[in-house]
């Protein structure tokens, strides 16, 4: 007999259907046998009764996380049997037959134990399965698809940037080296200059996969590895243009989330933000400004917002303006990578931003300098040799269009979403300095 998903026994009610999953639980009420079964879709309680001989004798030696394969009878629970608080409350499977298809050992822990970080992290693969973990992760899938979703509906094209790359690699210290062949390459830390690059092939481009920094921290909100969400865009003209779609993303996110994991955020404990059309947005010196006049505390002269600061700024937006998110926009020049436009009226600042969201900044973004002189004279000014960056700056001889675009990391935006304190939990597989799927710590 062909799976039935858990979710579609409804439909199969007063008939048979075979179901394929995991032994979430087993109740041994002596003659009666209850077993809790999920698969990918859900799960549901299934009775095991004495008359259907074969089932109850093979219900005797099941175990939590074996998987198998059960065909029986559907049937509809009474209506003081129904419990709501179910996905499948108002039905029960009576299992008329039992194949076991794999046995599991020992378990180290239950698999919905509640875990410190660090227990979770060692025994990962077994440890995705909680439902906690596969709530998380479907958020984070629904995350990316609706950025590669809202994405295409605007005419962007999807591409896929590389990892190895050459020298010509922004110029930053924190890379990690790899030998290749008779070279030294290094793991990209973006896909930034690949991306203008494809601005002038496709004008609308987006690429969500890995970058990789090699600095040596271990907080809750850093990783060495991360998937970053990007997408880049001509003929613009300022950082507001990008500043909008990505407003126009997160609605969209808003709407998706509610549409498609409300049970996911149920479980986490989480409150799907709403989003407003206009995200509140105000200068970082206005925002040194307000905190400085607020908190007593002087900031108006640093080149970027602290921790605290950040999460001070998203605690006033959210009372202000009712918004889990704000934009800060005009970074000084010396804190910006070369390629990021500066702003006419004050060369000190540039047309970027910073977007922040429940006291953390999650996408950095901005105009990039599309001249071609231009941008090689902001190389200099940043002590970088335009010569290693040949082959970035042959798009910008032949004509580029103003530009601009952001990156989103995924992880840690997931982190805020449900409100999970460490972003590894929120990492499939992180790697951190002491982390990797060996223990280098060990």
């Amino acid at each position: 007999m062909q799976r039935t998903y858990i979710k579609d026994l409804r439909e199969k009610a007063g008939s048979e259907a075979t179901v394929e999953g995991y032994i979430n639980g087993r109740r041994d009420h002596g003659k009666l046998c209850f077993l809790d079964i999920r698969d990918l879709s859900g799960s549901v309680q299934t009775i095991v009764l004495p008359q259907n001989a074969d089932a109850h004798v093979a219900s005797k030696d099941l175990r939590p996380e074996w998987t198998v394969s059960i065909t029986g009878q559907v049937n509809k629970r009474p209506e003081r049997m129904v419990n709501k608080n179910e996905q499948m409350g108002d039905i029960e499977f009576e299992a008329k037959s039992i194949t076991v298809l794999s046995r599991a050992q020992e378990l180290p822990f239950a698999v919905d134990a509640e875990l410190n970080i660090d227990t979770k992290l060692d025994n990962l693969p077994f440890a995705l399965r909680s439902k906690r973990s596969r709530a998380i992760f479907k958020v984070q899938s629904v995350v990316t698809k609706t950025f590669r979703d809202f994405l295409t509906s605007q005419g962007f094209t999807e591409f896929q940037a590389p990892k190895l790359i050459g020298d010509d690699a922004e110029g930053g210290a924190n890379s990690f080296d790899v030998k290749y062949f008779k070279h030294t390459a290094h793991l990209a830390q973006s896909p930034q200059l690949y991306k203008q690059i494809m601005v002038g092939v496709l004008e609308r481009v987006f690429a969500i996969g890995n970058v990789y920094r090699a600095e040596k921290h271990s907080t809750t909100r850093h990783l060495n590895e991360y998937t970053s969400m990007d997408f880049e865009m001509g003929f613009i003209k300022d950082h507001r243009d990008i500043m909008r779609v990505e407003n126009d993303y997160f609605i969209a996110l808003e709407k998706a989330l509610r549409e498609t994991c409300v049970a996911e955020f149920a479980t986490l404990g989480a409150e799907i933000p709403t989003v407003p059309q206009d995200i509140p947005t105000m200068t970082l010196r206005e925002a040194q400004a307000l905190i400085s006049k607020e908190t007593g505390v002087d900031c108006t002269h640093e080149l970027d917002l602290e921790p605290e600061h950040e999460r001070w700024l998203c605690k006033w937006s959210k009372e202000k303006h009712n918004s889990d998110f704000v934009f800060v926009t005009h970074y000084p020049t010396a804190k910006r990578p070369f390629y990021t436009h500066r702003d006419e009226t004050d060369p000190t600042m540039t047309k970027s931003f910073d977007l922040l969201f429940r006291g953390v900044e999650i996408t950095s973004g901005g105009q990039r300098n599309h001249d071609y002189d231009v941008l090689v004279s902001s190389m200099k000014d940043k002590g970088l040799n335009p010569d290693k960056f040949g082959y970035y700056l042959q798009a910008f001889k032949y004509g580029m269009p103003p530009h601009g675009g952001l990156g989103i990391g995924l992880e840690r935006v997931t982190a805020k979403l449900l409100n999970i304190e460490n972003v590894k939990e929120a990492t499939l597989f992180p790697r951190d300095i002491n982390r990797i799927d060996v223990l280098l710590s060990k």
